[in-house]
């Protein structure tokens, strides 16, 4: 059964959570699929963004607790292992940007690869929940490497501890997500950030997300000596050179995304 949908247009890979049954919470197959769709993205040269979503009313409830409990189920460190740590690396990984368009409520580790993704955007009904205290575990799937550069150290462990449920306005008040968009425009208007995205210079972008996976280890100097190392990089590709002439030409440039 497919529990990941995979439709590409205009250059967009779009990635949907399918399993609005069970509020598109992941079992194994959902994980290993959701690996493999960011695995082809990756590959597909045509593909220039990447647009994250979830069918039905959620977006993604987090982890089936129905497996997880299942004796012949696999263990809770291979579901971190296995299931949710690839999926969060190949999210930083790959050097195209990744719109992650949260049409409901994202709860868990649902939520914490919302926050993985490089623009986060959310309905205005749509929450999040960092759930796990609420059943003794701690956060994973990245939730306590991303949210307290997000959005502090204090809120971050209010919101884990707690639990408590933001609603999407209030994400976008604290940081912790790019926008919020009235339900009714909602896909209108996130698909309009992945179709921009899509005809930028994705190279550049990617190294802009490189810089940025390692700002958040890095040193001064050594990110100074980073950004020197990859805007040589950017210098040497065609859509440097081609939004350069397009502006000296006063033109709209044609980026190839090379």
């Amino acid at each position: 059964m497919s529990f990941i949908l995979v439709e590409k247009t205009d250059n967009i890979c779009k990635i949907t959570l399918n399993r609005p049954e069970k509020f598109n919470s992941f079992n194994r197959s959902m994980a290993m699929q959701l690996q493999d769709a960011l695995d082809e993205a990756e590959k597909d040269a045509e593909i220039r963004a990447i647009y994250i979503t979830g069918n039905g009313k959620a977006f993604c409830a987090g982890q089936d607790l129905a497996e997880a409990v299942d004796p012949e189920g696999p263990p809770l460190s291979a579901i971190v292992s296995e299931h949710y740590n690839p999926i969060i690396q190949r999210l930083r990984k790959i050097e195209k940007p990744i719109v992650c368009a949260v049409n409901g409520v994202a709860a868990g580790a649902g939520a914490n690869i919302a926050l993985a993704c490089d623009i986060t955007v959310a309905t205005a009904s749509a929450a999040f929940i960092q759930a796990f205290s609420k059943i003794g575990l701690i956060p994973d799937s990245g939730g306590t490497f991303f949210l307290p550069r997000i959005i502090g150290m204090q809120k971050a462990s209010a919101l884990m501890m707690l639990g408590d449920k933001v609603m999407s306005a209030e994400a976008e008040q604290m940081g912790m997500i790019y926008k919020s968009f009235a339900d009714e425009t909602f896909v209108e208007e996130s698909w309009a950030i992945a179709k921009t995205l899509s005809v930028m210079p994705t190279r550049g972008l990617g190294l802009t997300k490189k810089a940025l996976n390692k700002s958040f280890t890095n040193d001064m100097n050594t990110q100074l000596k980073l950004e020197d190392e990859l805007q040589t990089q950017a210098g040497k590709t065609y859509d440097y050179n081609e939004g350069v002439q397009a502006f000296l030409e006063k033109r709209k440039p044609e980026f190839k995304g090379e």
